[in-house]
């Protein structure tokens, strides 16, 4: 993929993703249950090396070179004050509410950015289709058998029906929820698999979970926005 195709390092263009209903699954403790999504607007990419660093500090994001990969090594916490930061440049009511990395809130009613839920992600991904996967692996994604042990620029392979590219492979992506706080206390959800992943973890029900405070080196997250006066 060329430059040329992405508006710039700051493209955070928001597809609209319409309302309807999804199944999601612990197989941990055998439970299904299902959640009726309101339609929201999600990004086209996960966020960029460029994006991030122009919202944050240059300081913050990897070379020139990389700005059209997605951000890796940013922890869940990282993500949310991004969220705000971004939204305060265009303009529109943050979201969160960060008194520390275990004591955050959401006002989902707000205009501004904002991690997808786990049940707004799956529902995205599949982009009305009902298996694994909304495509053949090879052209959807990169994951461990084609992406040479790297991450790879954001749009380099096939989106889904709904416009969003890069929702399997490439980088984990950061969720809002909470794992199971029972067991797992203040670990958040991140989804979508990796270029380090192999092909079973590129799915869309494909569930991992980290400590909020944590960064990995493929791991990022996209935004989402909720729509307001529905």
């Amino acid at each position: 993929m060329s430059h040329d195709s992405l508006e710039s390092v700051d493209d955070n263009t928001m597809m609209e993703i319409p309302g309807g209903e999804v199944e999601l699954r612990d197989d941990r403790v055998k439970s299904k249950w299902t959640v009726q999504i309101a339609p929201f607007l999600l990004a086209r990419y996960p966020v960029t090396a460029g994006l991030y660093g122009e919202i944050v500090g240059h300081a913050a994001a990897p070379s020139d070179g990389d700005a059209m990969k997605p951000i890796v090594n940013v922890s869940w916490l990282d993500a949310v004050k991004f969220c705000n930061l971004l939204s305060a440049r265009d303009g529109l009511e943050a979201c969160y509410v960060i008194r520390s990395s275990d004591d955050v809130a959401c006002n989902w009613h707000a205009d501004g950015y904002r991690l997808p839920s786990e049940a707004e992600w799956q529902y995205a991904c599949k982009a009305g289709t009902t298996g694994y996967r909304y495509g053949e692996l090879d052209q959807i994604a990169w994951y461990e058998e084609n992406a040479g042990g790297i991450v790879h620029e954001v749009g380099g392979k096939e989106p889904n029906a709904w416009g969003l590219y890069d929702m399997l492979g490439n980088v984990w992506e950061w969720c809002w929820d909470l794992y199971d706080k029972e067991v797992y206390g203040s670990y958040r959800i991140f989804r979508g698999g990796s270029w380090a992943e192999e092909a079973r973890g590129c799915g869309a029900t494909c569930r991992r979970r980290s400590h909020p405070t944590f960064g990995i080196d493929d791991l990022g997250f996209r935004v989402a926005r909720t729509v307001t006066g529905v």
